[in-house]
């Protein structure tokens, strides 16, 4: 099965294991269908802005042309660092699209990836940002009202909480921790101690994710399309948004806008 892609974000659903999609030129192709085949995807130097589609040279801020790079409110240093939301300032460089994602209910979640980590995601977003980020399990701690808010509750639990997940660790395995609700228990005792304001404690829940992985990585080898143009081994899994090869694995998220050739066919084809 030959088909052409212009990379994006892969598509997921939550299902007993993350079922995963890719958009072609034709059709909307299921991953999971394809673990265990050959694949061959052949970078030959197009890149497409996935905001307004035109050619670029280079991509900028996960799949864009430079001009929309700088313009876009997506692109800014507050969607990286939520507590430095400058809406409030008048220097927004979208208004419109601040006060549709920004200003909308945001959860503040314990989740474990590579280890037990923090984050923020706008409630619409559970549990796809948790599946981005290859948790195995996660659990809503706070609803806020809108971005700045989570991204200062973020910075008050980062005091005894990572924010960030080793994408190598995350990869190796799909840890499950038994003492995962216990954990939560002691963040939300060590926050009530902090009086955070502004937030709505949740009720205990938590959600196990399974990830379709026939074999985790020993070693982590990651592709650079720039670099290695061209990639030919057997897809053993997928994990957060990166396809895991026998040889290496890519982060397709990171290549967003570059048109890839796919060839996928059974492991035995003659």
């Amino acid at each position: 099965m030959k088909s052409i892609s212009i990379l994006d974000k892969l598509e997921t659903q939550l299902e007993k294991n993350v079922s995963y999609y890719v958009q072609t030129e034709s059709s909307k192709i299921h991953l999971n269908d394809y673990i265990g085949f050959n694949w061959k995807i052949k970078f030959e130097g197009k890149i497409f802005c996935t905001n307004c589609g035109k050619k670029t040279k280079k991509s900028f801020s996960q799949g864009h042309c430079y001009p929309c790079s700088i313009k876009l409110a997506s692109c800014d240093m507050c969607i990286l660092k939520p507590e430095t939301c400058h809406f409030h300032l008048g220097t927004c460089r979208e208004p419109d699209w601040g006060l549709n994602h920004c200003f909308k209910p945001h959860i503040v979640y314990l989740s474990y990836t590579s280890g037990f980590k923090v984050g923020i995601t706008r409630k619409s977003q559970v549990p796809y940002r948790w599946i981005d980020q290859g948790a195995t399990q996660a659990s809503m701690l706070y609803e806020v009202k809108d971005r700045l808010t989570s991204g200062r509750v973020e910075v008050a639990l980062k005091e005894f909480l990572a924010d960030k997940t080793d994408f190598r660790k995350m990869l190796k395995s799909s840890d499950i921790r038994e003492d995962f609700l216990e954990v939560r228990k002691d963040i939300i005792q060590k926050a009530k101690e902090r009086n955070l304001s502004d937030v709505l404690e949740l009720p205990e829940n938590l959600t196990t994710i399974q990830f379709p992985i026939t074999k985790h990585p020993e070693k982590i080898n990651s592709f650079n399309l720039d670099k290695t143009p061209e990639i030919s081994s057997e897809l053993k899994g997928i994990k957060g948004q990166y396809l895991i090869f026998e040889s290496g694995v890519l982060n397709v998220r990171s290549f967003s806008g570059y048109q890839v050739e796919i060839d996928i066919e059974e492991k035995n084809a003659t």
